[in-house]
């Protein structure tokens, strides 16, 4: 008994299942620049996979500056863990500094914020379903979700010399 357990397993894997795949250095902060896609002045993501079957995507976004970054609404439930200095929600009381991990729920809609003096920030988020980006009485201004990220993601990985492959390599 004790030999099987360094064994493999020996049987097929349920029909239709994604591959896995691995990203090497996903926690790397301070990693090759081209891998970080800009997305406003001084905010720019590092995705790390794109679900289109289950449209989640996971990614780390960094925020050189100081204010607010955005107001939005979920459509699903997002899971963020603050990996670099800190950052908040105006709707709420709590600051999340590095080591942190934060549960956001589907329909919650707040206002994300970097404190002064913060140079930097950066949250690994695991986003299920979209942001909807609104103004502070709800109304719709814009939106984000897997497909955008993925079009941005592979027109900048284009535009820097790094190829589609490497984007494609996160798709699931």
């Amino acid at each position: 008994m004790g030999d099987d357990l360094r064994i493999a397993y020996r049987q097929p894997q349920p029909e239709g299942m994604a591959p896995d795949f691995l990203v090497q250095g996903a926690l790397d902060l301070d990693c090759d620049e081209r891998l970080w896609v800009p997305q406003a002045e001084g905010v720019a993501f590092r995705p790390l996979n794109f679900k289109l079957s289950g449209g989640d995507f996971v990614n780390l976004l960094r925020v050189r500056r100081s204010g607010v970054i955005s107001r939005h609404s979920h459509g699903g439930a997002v899971h963020a863990f603050t990996l670099r200095v800190q950052s908040h929600y105006l709707a709420h009381a709590w600051m999340a500094t590095t080591g942190s991990y934060a549960f956001e729920p589907l329909g919650e809609t707040h206002t994300l914020v970097v404190p002064d003096g913060v140079t930097e920030m950066i949250t690994l988020f695991h986003v299920i379903g979209n942001y909807i980006y609104a103004d502070p009485d709800g109304h719709a201004l814009g939106y984000d979700d897997v497909y955008t990220k993925l079009e941005v993601a592979l027109a900048c990985y284009a535009a820097v010399g790094l190829g589609a492959e490497v984007i494609d390599a996160m798709i699931h």
